[in-house]
């Protein structure tokens, strides 16, 4: 079906190298000069379109996009109503998601949600923030940062609600956490119109799975080896493997082939101690994608 296309959105800004960096990974090159908002995709069926992911489920949700990657936070703060094929634990710094906290200055007396009664707090999830104090029965003055949020306290704000992977802004800027809102990850959405397309749900769901598989294989590295069988069990047990090690039978009946994927950290420290047992002709290679 040639004239088949899937409008696909992107997210701009803090995570948008972060995806075409895995898109990369997953087998897509997307190409954009500079000033276009509709970069290029080496996929024929896939149209791309770049937008800030506060936006995106909105736009999926209304269908002018059939899917798009965005914050599972921006999709509560939205309300829109969107369908998630998945979750994509990627984001700008790390592979961890990301959290919603409540912050205040480091000599502030606020110790917990009841303490922000009658406070005025500056966040961009007003929405978001708006409903969790309603869960915990106070009533705050919220309102909308257009950003610089951390610079807002404690002059022009009691507190803020911000978004942190590791929390070293918040503590530069002399903040500390009081607590948690919300903890996000990107997620792959779409509209009940698109996932029920056959055409499109079909797509969707190729796309996903190549995508996540690019996300299991960060951090992880292949190794291969050559090893004696009467020292494979020593062997084995060093290995800390994600699934059962691939045994193979050499021509030499004596030795055998070891083939295992392990984090790439633990590299350094476990070669030596193969070596050491037996393993010889040991081969690490980087891993684009894991498909379970």
């Amino acid at each position: 079906m040639p004239n088949n296309k899937l409008r696909l959105g992107l997210p701009t800004g803090s995570l948008q190298q972060a995806t075409l960096a895995l898109f990369r990974k997953a087998g897509y090159v997307i190409t954009q000069s500079s000033r276009s908002y509709y970069p290029h995709i080496d996929d024929n069926e896939i149209e791309c379109t770049l937008l800030r992911a506060q936006e995106m489920a909105r736009y999926v949700a209304q269908g002018a996009l059939d899917c798009g990657l965005t914050g599972h936070d921006w999709v509560i703060e939205s309300g829109a109503e969107v369908v998630e094929l998945g979750e994509l634990i990627f984001s700008k710094v790390s592979h961890r998601p990301v959290r919603w906290v409540l912050a205040v200055p480091n000599e502030s007396p606020i110790q917990s949600v009841k303490d922000l009664q009658g406070k005025r707090i500056s966040t961009e999830v007003v929405n978001l923030t708006k409903r969790w104090l309603d869960q915990h029965n106070v009533q705050a003055q919220v309102e909308f940062s257009w950003g610089a949020t951390e610079v807002k306290p404690p002059l022009l704000a009691d507190a803020i609600v911000e978004i942190t992977e590791t929390g070293n802004s918040l503590k530069a800027n002399g903040l500390r956490i009081v607590c948690d809102l919300l903890e996000s990850t990107t997620r792959f959405i779409t509209n009940a119109e698109a996932s029920r397309d056959p055409w499109k749900k079909r797509k969707m769901d190729d796309l996903y799975l190549m995508l996540s598989g690019a996300i299991n294989a960060e951090g992880k590295v292949g190794l291969l080896m050559n090893v004696p069988r009467n020292v494979l069990d020593h062997v084995l047990s060093i290995l800390p493997a994600l699934q059962t090690p691939t045994i193979s039978q050499l021509a030499d009946n004596q030795w055998v082939d070891v083939h295992t994927i392990i984090d790439e950290a633990k590299v350094r420290e476990l070669v030596p101690r193969l070596k050491e047992a037996g393993a010889c002709g040991i081969v690490e290679y980087p891993l684009n994608k894991i498909i379970p």
